[in-house]
Protein backbone atom coordinates (compact mmCIF):
# COMPACT_ATOMS: atom_id res chain seq x y z
CA UNK A 1 0.00 0.00 0.00
CA UNK A 2 1.13 3.56 -0.64
CA UNK A 3 -0.28 7.03 -0.10
CA UNK A 4 -1.18 9.58 -2.75
CA UNK A 5 -1.94 13.16 -1.79
CA UNK A 6 -4.35 15.11 -3.98
CA UNK A 7 -5.33 18.78 -3.94
CA UNK A 8 -8.86 18.36 -5.28
CA UNK A 9 -11.68 15.82 -5.14
CA UNK A 10 -11.77 16.09 -8.93
CA UNK A 11 -8.59 13.97 -8.96
CA UNK A 12 -10.36 10.88 -7.65
CA UNK A 13 -13.23 8.96 -9.20
CA UNK A 14 -16.60 9.78 -7.56
CA UNK A 15 -17.65 6.13 -7.78
CA UNK A 16 -14.43 4.89 -6.15
CA UNK A 17 -14.72 7.46 -3.37
CA UNK A 18 -18.43 6.84 -2.73
CA UNK A 19 -18.06 3.06 -2.91
CA UNK A 20 -15.91 3.32 0.20
CA UNK A 21 -17.69 6.24 1.87
CA UNK A 22 -21.25 5.16 1.15
CA UNK A 23 -24.04 7.73 1.10
CA UNK A 24 -25.47 7.22 4.59
CA UNK A 25 -23.39 10.10 5.99
CA UNK A 26 -24.01 12.87 3.44
CA UNK A 27 -21.01 15.07 4.32
CA UNK A 28 -18.44 12.50 3.20
CA UNK A 29 -20.00 12.11 -0.22
CA UNK A 30 -17.76 13.05 -3.10
CA UNK A 31 -20.50 15.39 -4.32
CA UNK A 32 -20.61 17.38 -1.08
CA UNK A 33 -16.88 17.87 -0.68
CA UNK A 34 -16.41 18.62 -4.39
CA UNK A 35 -19.14 21.26 -4.26
CA UNK A 36 -17.29 22.99 -1.42
CA UNK A 37 -14.21 23.16 -3.62
CA UNK A 38 -15.84 24.06 -6.93
CA UNK A 39 -17.98 26.79 -5.36
CA UNK A 40 -14.86 28.41 -3.90
CA UNK A 41 -15.93 27.98 -0.26
CA UNK A 42 -12.92 25.71 0.30
CA UNK A 43 -9.73 26.87 -1.39
CA UNK A 44 -6.40 28.57 -0.72
CA UNK A 45 -8.06 32.00 -0.71
CA UNK A 46 -10.40 30.99 2.12
CA UNK A 47 -7.63 29.28 4.08
CA UNK A 48 -8.86 25.72 3.44
CA UNK A 49 -6.35 24.02 1.15
CA UNK A 50 -7.51 20.52 0.05
CA UNK A 51 -4.78 17.95 0.72
CA UNK A 52 -6.71 14.68 0.83
CA UNK A 53 -4.91 11.38 1.38
CA UNK A 54 -5.67 8.30 -0.70
CA UNK A 55 -4.39 4.84 0.22
CA UNK A 56 -3.82 2.71 -2.88
CA UNK A 57 -3.11 -1.00 -3.16
CA UNK A 58 -2.11 -2.08 -6.66
CA UNK A 59 -3.58 1.23 -7.86
CA UNK A 60 -6.93 0.42 -6.25
CA UNK A 61 -8.39 2.84 -3.72
CA UNK A 62 -8.67 0.94 -0.42
CA UNK A 63 -8.84 3.82 2.08
CA UNK A 64 -8.89 7.61 2.26
CA UNK A 65 -8.93 10.49 4.71
CA UNK A 66 -10.15 14.03 4.02
CA UNK A 67 -7.37 16.46 4.89
CA UNK A 68 -6.92 20.23 4.68
CA UNK A 69 -4.00 22.53 5.26
CA UNK A 70 -5.38 25.36 7.36
CA UNK A 71 -4.13 28.94 7.59
CA UNK A 72 -6.56 29.85 10.41
CA UNK A 73 -8.99 28.21 12.85
CA UNK A 74 -12.31 29.55 11.59
CA UNK A 75 -15.21 27.28 10.68
CA UNK A 76 -14.06 24.35 12.81
CA UNK A 77 -16.28 24.43 15.95
CA UNK A 78 -13.48 22.96 18.10
CA UNK A 79 -11.65 25.99 19.34
CA UNK A 80 -7.85 26.18 19.54
CA UNK A 81 -7.36 29.95 19.51
CA UNK A 82 -5.62 29.81 22.89
CA UNK A 83 -3.10 27.36 21.51
CA UNK A 84 -2.47 29.60 18.51
CA UNK A 85 -2.04 32.59 20.84
CA UNK A 86 0.49 30.65 22.93
CA UNK A 87 2.55 29.91 19.82
CA UNK A 88 2.45 33.60 18.94
CA UNK A 89 3.66 34.59 22.40
CA UNK A 90 6.73 32.40 21.89
CA UNK A 91 7.20 33.84 18.39
CA UNK A 92 6.45 30.48 16.79
CA UNK A 93 4.14 29.65 13.89
CA UNK A 94 1.02 27.68 14.70
CA UNK A 95 -0.21 27.96 11.12
CA UNK A 96 -0.29 26.16 8.81
CA UNK A 97 -1.74 23.10 10.52
CA UNK A 98 -3.31 19.90 9.22
CA UNK A 99 -7.04 19.39 9.70
CA UNK A 100 -9.11 16.26 9.13
CA UNK A 101 -12.73 17.39 9.27
CA UNK A 102 -15.75 18.20 7.17
CA UNK A 103 -15.35 21.93 6.48
CA UNK A 104 -17.82 24.15 8.32
CA UNK A 105 -19.74 21.09 9.57
CA UNK A 106 -19.70 20.08 13.27
CA UNK A 107 -21.34 16.69 12.70
CA UNK A 108 -19.87 13.42 13.96
CA UNK A 109 -18.91 10.76 11.43
CA UNK A 110 -16.14 8.48 10.22
CA UNK A 111 -12.96 10.31 9.33
CA UNK A 112 -10.75 7.49 8.05
CA UNK A 113 -12.58 5.29 5.57
CA UNK A 114 -11.44 1.75 4.77
CA UNK A 115 -12.13 -1.16 2.52
CA UNK A 116 -13.37 -4.00 4.73
CA UNK A 117 -10.54 -6.26 3.60
CA UNK A 118 -7.71 -4.25 5.18
CA UNK A 119 -6.54 -3.73 8.75
CA UNK A 120 -7.70 -0.25 9.88
CA UNK A 121 -4.87 0.05 12.42
CA UNK A 122 -2.21 -0.59 9.76
CA UNK A 123 -3.76 2.05 7.49
CA UNK A 124 -4.14 4.54 10.33
CA UNK A 125 -0.46 4.18 11.21
CA UNK A 126 0.48 4.57 7.56
CA UNK A 127 -1.52 7.80 7.31
CA UNK A 128 -0.13 9.12 10.59
CA UNK A 129 3.46 8.46 9.50
CA UNK A 130 2.80 10.35 6.28
CA UNK A 131 1.31 13.33 8.13
CA UNK A 132 4.10 13.54 10.71
CA UNK A 133 6.82 13.23 8.07
CA UNK A 134 5.23 15.99 6.02
CA UNK A 135 4.91 18.13 9.15
CA UNK A 136 8.61 17.93 9.89
CA UNK A 137 9.60 18.50 6.25
CA UNK A 138 7.32 21.49 5.67
CA UNK A 139 7.19 23.11 9.12
CA UNK A 140 3.54 22.27 9.84
CA UNK A 141 2.75 22.55 13.54
CA UNK A 142 0.08 19.94 14.17
CA UNK A 143 -2.70 17.64 13.02
CA UNK A 144 -6.28 17.80 14.30
CA UNK A 145 -9.17 15.43 13.61
CA UNK A 146 -12.56 16.88 14.50
CA UNK A 147 -15.85 15.14 15.33
CA UNK A 148 -14.80 11.54 14.58
CA UNK A 149 -17.35 8.82 15.23
CA UNK A 150 -17.08 7.17 18.63
CA UNK A 151 -16.27 3.87 16.91
CA UNK A 152 -13.05 5.36 15.52
CA UNK A 153 -11.63 6.53 18.84
CA UNK A 154 -9.60 3.30 19.29
CA UNK A 155 -7.71 4.17 16.08
CA UNK A 156 -6.70 7.58 17.43
CA UNK A 157 -5.93 6.19 20.86
CA UNK A 158 -3.56 3.71 19.22
CA UNK A 159 -1.56 6.70 17.94
CA UNK A 160 -1.44 8.15 21.47
CA UNK A 161 -3.15 11.33 20.34
CA UNK A 162 -4.64 13.81 22.78
CA UNK A 163 -8.43 13.41 22.87
CA UNK A 164 -10.61 16.42 23.64
CA UNK A 165 -14.27 16.18 24.54
CA UNK A 166 -17.19 18.50 23.94
CA UNK A 167 -20.98 18.47 24.21
CA UNK A 168 -23.72 18.83 21.64
CA UNK A 169 -27.47 18.39 21.95
CA UNK A 170 -29.30 15.81 19.86
CA UNK A 171 -32.85 14.51 19.81
CA UNK A 172 -33.31 10.75 20.00
CA UNK A 173 -36.35 9.09 18.43
CA UNK A 174 -37.61 6.54 20.96
CA UNK A 175 -39.98 4.85 18.51
CA UNK A 176 -42.47 7.73 18.64
CA UNK A 177 -45.54 7.24 16.47
CA UNK A 178 -46.29 10.96 16.17
CA UNK A 179 -45.37 14.30 17.74
CA UNK A 180 -47.99 13.95 20.49
CA UNK A 181 -46.43 10.62 21.39
CA UNK A 182 -43.14 12.45 22.00
CA UNK A 183 -44.90 15.17 24.00
CA UNK A 184 -46.37 12.59 26.37
CA UNK A 185 -42.84 11.73 27.58
CA UNK A 186 -42.29 15.31 28.82
CA UNK A 187 -43.19 16.96 32.09
CA UNK A 188 -46.44 18.89 32.10
CA UNK A 189 -44.77 22.32 32.05
CA UNK A 190 -42.50 21.52 29.10
CA UNK A 191 -45.27 19.82 27.18
CA UNK A 192 -47.44 22.93 27.59
CA UNK A 193 -44.51 25.17 26.59
CA UNK A 194 -43.96 23.35 23.28
CA UNK A 195 -47.68 23.22 22.51
CA UNK A 196 -47.91 26.95 23.23
CA UNK A 197 -44.95 27.71 20.96
CA UNK A 198 -46.41 25.72 18.09
CA UNK A 199 -49.83 27.31 18.63
CA UNK A 200 -48.35 30.82 18.63
CA UNK A 201 -46.77 30.18 15.24
CA UNK A 202 -50.11 29.04 13.81
CA UNK A 203 -51.95 31.97 15.37
CA UNK A 204 -49.59 34.37 13.56
CA UNK A 205 -50.78 32.92 10.25
CA UNK A 206 -47.52 31.12 9.53
CA UNK A 207 -47.50 27.87 7.55
CA UNK A 208 -44.73 25.54 6.38
CA UNK A 209 -43.66 23.55 3.36
CA UNK A 210 -41.13 20.71 3.44
CA UNK A 211 -39.47 20.35 0.07
CA UNK A 212 -37.07 17.67 -1.15
CA UNK A 213 -33.84 19.04 -2.58
CA UNK A 214 -34.86 17.48 -5.90
CA UNK A 215 -37.91 19.74 -6.07
CA UNK A 216 -36.50 23.07 -4.87
CA UNK A 217 -36.82 25.67 -7.61
CA UNK A 218 -34.18 28.20 -8.57
CA UNK A 219 -36.32 30.93 -7.01
CA UNK A 220 -36.67 28.97 -3.78
CA UNK A 221 -32.90 28.48 -3.61
CA UNK A 222 -32.44 32.21 -4.05
CA UNK A 223 -34.95 32.87 -1.27
CA UNK A 224 -33.24 30.35 1.03
CA UNK A 225 -29.83 31.84 0.32
CA UNK A 226 -31.07 35.32 1.17
CA UNK A 227 -32.29 34.01 4.53
CA UNK A 228 -29.06 32.08 5.13
CA UNK A 229 -26.94 35.14 4.34
CA UNK A 230 -29.05 37.29 6.64
CA UNK A 231 -28.04 35.12 9.61
CA UNK A 232 -24.41 36.11 9.07
CA UNK A 233 -25.01 39.71 8.04
CA UNK A 234 -26.98 40.37 11.23
CA UNK A 235 -23.80 39.47 13.13
CA UNK A 236 -21.62 41.65 10.93
CA UNK A 237 -19.90 38.80 9.10
CA UNK A 238 -19.98 37.26 5.63
CA UNK A 239 -21.52 33.82 4.92
CA UNK A 240 -19.10 30.93 4.45
CA UNK A 241 -21.06 29.41 1.57
CA UNK A 242 -22.41 30.86 -1.66
CA UNK A 243 -25.54 30.12 -3.65
CA UNK A 244 -23.55 28.13 -6.22
CA UNK A 245 -22.70 25.58 -3.53
CA UNK A 246 -26.34 24.96 -2.64
CA UNK A 247 -27.45 24.74 -6.24
CA UNK A 248 -24.67 22.25 -7.02
CA UNK A 249 -25.52 19.87 -4.18
CA UNK A 250 -29.19 20.13 -5.13
CA UNK A 251 -28.26 18.79 -8.57
CA UNK A 252 -25.88 16.10 -7.37
CA UNK A 253 -27.37 14.85 -4.06
CA UNK A 254 -30.85 16.37 -3.89
CA UNK A 255 -32.41 13.24 -2.37
CA UNK A 256 -30.48 13.90 0.83
CA UNK A 257 -31.59 17.52 1.22
CA UNK A 258 -34.67 18.84 3.00
CA UNK A 259 -35.71 22.49 2.75
CA UNK A 260 -38.29 23.87 5.16
CA UNK A 261 -39.87 27.17 4.07
CA UNK A 262 -42.08 29.25 6.37
CA UNK A 263 -44.80 31.42 4.80
CA UNK A 264 -47.00 34.26 6.01
CA UNK A 265 -49.66 35.51 3.62
CA UNK A 266 -48.04 33.32 0.93
CA UNK A 267 -44.76 35.22 1.34
CA UNK A 268 -41.64 33.32 2.50
CA UNK A 269 -40.40 34.62 5.86
CA UNK A 270 -37.87 31.98 7.00
CA UNK A 271 -36.10 28.82 5.91
CA UNK A 272 -34.09 25.93 7.31
CA UNK A 273 -31.98 23.42 5.40
CA UNK A 274 -31.20 19.91 6.62
CA UNK A 275 -29.37 16.87 5.26
CA UNK A 276 -30.78 13.36 5.43
CA UNK A 277 -28.61 10.42 6.47
CA UNK A 278 -29.54 6.78 6.85
CA UNK A 279 -30.67 7.19 10.45
CA UNK A 280 -30.07 10.87 11.18
CA UNK A 281 -31.45 14.23 10.11
CA UNK A 282 -28.74 16.91 10.22
CA UNK A 283 -30.05 20.43 10.73
CA UNK A 284 -27.50 22.78 9.22
CA UNK A 285 -28.58 26.27 8.05
CA UNK A 286 -31.37 28.68 8.85
CA UNK A 287 -32.35 32.32 8.42
CA UNK A 288 -35.22 34.81 8.46
CA UNK A 289 -35.91 38.44 7.63
CA UNK A 290 -38.08 39.39 10.60
CA UNK A 291 -38.51 37.84 14.04
CA UNK A 292 -41.78 36.16 14.97
CA UNK A 293 -42.68 34.51 18.25
CA UNK A 294 -41.34 30.91 18.31
CA UNK A 295 -40.54 30.97 14.57
CA UNK A 296 -36.98 29.73 15.11
CA UNK A 297 -38.09 26.80 17.29
CA UNK A 298 -40.74 25.68 14.83
CA UNK A 299 -38.65 26.08 11.67
CA UNK A 300 -35.40 24.61 13.00
CA UNK A 301 -36.57 22.04 15.54
CA UNK A 302 -40.22 21.01 15.55
CA UNK A 303 -40.47 20.65 11.78
CA UNK A 304 -37.36 18.46 11.92
CA UNK A 305 -38.78 16.35 14.76
CA UNK A 306 -41.97 15.84 12.76
CA UNK A 307 -39.90 14.71 9.78
CA UNK A 308 -37.82 12.27 11.86
CA UNK A 309 -40.92 10.69 13.37
CA UNK A 310 -42.71 10.41 10.02
CA UNK A 311 -39.67 8.87 8.29
CA UNK A 312 -38.48 6.71 11.22
CA UNK A 313 -35.14 8.47 11.54
CA UNK A 314 -33.45 7.68 14.84
CA UNK A 315 -31.73 10.97 15.56
CA UNK A 316 -31.91 14.71 14.89
CA UNK A 317 -28.48 16.35 14.99
CA UNK A 318 -29.24 20.05 15.07
CA UNK A 319 -25.63 21.29 15.16
CA UNK A 320 -23.35 22.87 17.71
CA UNK A 321 -24.25 24.74 20.92
CA UNK A 322 -27.71 25.77 22.09
CA UNK A 323 -28.69 25.13 25.71
CA UNK A 324 -32.22 26.20 24.77
CA UNK A 325 -32.54 22.80 23.05
CA UNK A 326 -32.46 20.95 26.38
CA UNK A 327 -35.97 21.99 27.45
CA UNK A 328 -37.23 20.84 24.04
CA UNK A 329 -36.01 17.26 24.46
CA UNK A 330 -32.52 17.44 22.95
CA UNK A 331 -30.14 15.36 25.04
CA UNK A 332 -26.44 16.12 25.68
CA UNK A 333 -24.04 13.79 23.87
CA UNK A 334 -20.26 13.76 24.02
CA UNK A 335 -18.27 14.77 20.94
CA UNK A 336 -14.59 14.14 20.39
CA UNK A 337 -11.54 15.48 18.61
CA UNK A 338 -8.02 14.04 18.33
CA UNK A 339 -4.83 16.13 18.26
CA UNK A 340 -1.12 15.70 17.54
CA UNK A 341 1.29 18.59 18.19
CA UNK A 342 4.80 18.39 16.83
CA UNK A 343 6.41 20.46 19.59
CA UNK A 344 6.73 18.22 22.69
CA UNK A 345 6.63 21.14 25.13
CA UNK A 346 3.37 22.38 23.70
CA UNK A 347 2.06 18.79 23.73
CA UNK A 348 2.53 18.57 27.51
CA UNK A 349 0.89 21.94 28.11
CA UNK A 350 -2.01 21.06 25.81
CA UNK A 351 -2.55 17.69 27.51
CA UNK A 352 -2.72 19.44 30.89
CA UNK A 353 -5.31 21.87 29.51
CA UNK A 354 -7.38 19.02 28.03
CA UNK A 355 -7.36 17.10 31.32
CA UNK A 356 -8.79 20.11 33.15
CA UNK A 357 -11.21 20.83 30.32
CA UNK A 358 -12.63 17.29 30.47
CA UNK A 359 -13.58 17.78 34.11
CA UNK A 360 -15.49 20.94 33.19
CA UNK A 361 -17.14 19.25 30.19
CA UNK A 362 -18.30 16.30 32.29
CA UNK A 363 -19.74 18.68 34.89
CA UNK A 364 -21.52 20.67 32.16
CA UNK A 365 -22.99 17.49 30.66
CA UNK A 366 -24.29 16.27 34.02
CA UNK A 367 -25.91 19.65 34.66
CA UNK A 368 -27.55 19.49 31.23
CA UNK A 369 -28.90 16.01 31.96
CA UNK A 370 -30.44 17.31 35.18
CA UNK A 371 -32.45 19.87 33.17
CA UNK A 372 -33.87 17.41 30.63
CA UNK A 373 -37.67 17.76 30.44
CA UNK A 374 -38.58 14.08 30.47
CA UNK A 375 -40.84 12.60 33.12
CA UNK A 376 -39.00 10.81 35.90
CA UNK A 377 -39.40 7.05 35.75
CA UNK A 378 -41.00 5.49 38.81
Amino acid sequence: MHIQQINSLSQVSPSEWNNLAGINYPFLRHEFLLALEESGAVCQKTGWIPSHLLVLDNNKLVAFMPLYLKEHSWGEFVFDHQLAKAYQQYELNYYPKWLTAIPLTPCQGTRIIFNNSIDPFIVTNLLFSFITNQSYQHNISSWHCLFPALTQLPLFNSLQLTIREGVQFQWINKSYQNFDDFLQTLTTSKRKMIKRERRRVTEQGISFKRISGLDVSTLQWRIFYDFYSMTYLKKGSQPYLNQAFFEQIARTMGKQILLVLAYKNDIPIAAALSFIGKETLYGRYWGCYDEYHSLHFETCYYQGLDYCIEHRLQRFDSGAQGEHKISRGFEPITTYSAHWIKDKNFTKAFQHFVTEEKTAVHHYKQNAIAYLPFKKEL
